[in-house]
């Protein structure tokens, strides 16, 4: 990790903003100049990256929920 703790967010979106510059640089020069076509370009080669990194599952975020009665939580009423 290259961060202290506290920043550890900002680590990947730190990857993810140079993977998506390098994405758009090729993009654009694919695009040879037109706005339209480099748009274009960029989009495909980004949907083909991410969806590599997804599908091979890079960078995914897994979260753990638990849920603990509370004493102080008002009771349902039965109808």
């Amino acid at each position: 990790m290259l961060l202290p703790v506290q920043y550890a967010w900002f680590e990947p979106v730190l990857v993810a903003a140079i993977v998506v510059f390098v994405i758009d640089l090729i993009g654009n020069t694919i695009g040879f100049g037109n706005r339209f076509l480099s748009a274009l370009m960029s989009a495909i080669v980004f949907a083909l990256v991410f969806g590599t990194l997804a599908y091979f599952g890079y960078g995914s975020v897994s979260m753990s929920v638990t849920t603990t009665p509370s004493a102080t939580a008002p009771a349902q009423a039965q109808k």
